[in-house]
C-alpha cells in the first residue's frame, strides 16, 4: 500500500490533517478506505507513521496522525541522467524517488535533443509533482534535490571530479567491456546517457573525471528502462 503523503498545509491540528483532491480519490477508488482504517502516512521531509480515517464525505477525509518512525535511509547513489524525452523523465524521477535516490542532475548531451529544455516539466513545482508520486510508491518522505546542467564539458570537467572524490563514478554504455556490478557498498554516482547513447567525446571525458564504463548487456535499453534495471542491480 503507498504511503499518503502529508504537506504541511493539510494540517488543521496538531496531529489532524484534512486531505482533499487526488488524495482524496486515491483513498476511496485506491485503498477503499472506510472510516475506523489505519493508513501508512508521512509528512513531506519529516517522519512517518499511521494515520486513522475519522471522517470521510464528498469533500475531504479527516485522519488522526501518528508520526513515530524515521524516513527509509537514502540510498548511496546519485543519479546524474542526460534529459530524456519528457514522458521517460517522468518515469525516471519517479523510479529514483521510489529507490530512495536524493541526489539527482539532468544533463545536457550532444544527443539529447534541444526543445526537451523547454519543457513543462522542468519547472521545480512539475519536478516535485513527480518526485512525491515516487516517494509515495517507495514509502519515502525526503525529496530528492534536482540540479540542472546545461553545459556538459564544463559540468564534467569542473563538478563532477569534485562528486567522485568520495563515490565510485559509474557511466553505462551498452558497448562497455565490464558488467554493471551487482550491490555495491561503496556510494555511487551513475551517469546514464541519452537515447542514441553517449558520444566518444562524452565516454572519454567521463572517463577522464574518473567515471568507470559499465553495461547491462549487448542489449540497448531505453532510458526509462535502463533506470531501474541500473538502480535494481546497483543497490
Amino acid at each position: 500500500m503507498n504511503l499518503v503523503l502529508l504537506h504541511d498545509d493539510d494540517f488543521v491540528g496538531a496531529d489532524r490533517v484534512r486531505l482533499a483532491g487526488r488524495r482524496l480519490t486515491y483513498l476511496r477508488e485506491v485503498h477503499r478506505a472506510a472510516l475506523g482504517d489505519r493508513l501508512r502516512v508521512g509528512r513531506v521531509d519529516g517522519r512517518c507513521g499511521s494515520g486513522e480515517l475519522v471522517a470521510l464525505d464528498d469533500d475531504a477525509a479527516t485522519l488522526v496522525v501518528t508520526l513515530d518512525r524515521e524516513p527509509p535511509p537514502a540510498a548511496a547513489l546519485r543519479l546524474l541522467l542526460a534529459l530524456p524525452r519528457p514522458k521517460a523523465l517522468r518515469r525516471a524521477l519517479q523510479c529514483a524517488a521510489a529507490f530512495g535516490v536524493k541526489e539527482l542532475v539532468l544533463l545536457e548531451t550532444w544527443r539529447v535533443e534541444k526543445s526537451f529544455w523547454s519543457s513543462p516539466l522542468l519547472a521545480a513545482a512539475a519536478l516535485r509533482e513527480q518526485l512525491l508520486l515516487g516517494l509515495e510508491q517507495g514509502g519515502d518522505t525526503i525529496v530528492p534535490r534536482v540540479a540542472l546542467r546545461r553545459r556538459f564539458k564544463p559540468f564534467v570537467e569542473d563538478e563532477l571530479p569534485g562528486l567522485l572524490l568520495e563515490s565510485r563514478g559509474l557511466a553505462a554504455d551498452p558497448g562497455a567491456a565490464a558488467p554493471c556490478p551487482r550491490g555495491v557498498a561503496a556510494h555511487v554516482t551513475l551517469v546514464v546517457g541519452p537515447e542514441g547513447g553517449f558520444t566518444q567525446y562524452e565516454l572519454d571525458a567521463l572517463q577522464a573525471a574518473g567515471c568507470a564504463l559499465v553495461s547491462l548487456g549487448v542489449r540497448p535499453l531505453r532510458v526509462e528502462h535502463a533506470v531501474p534495471a541500473l538502480l535494481g542491480r546497483l543497490l
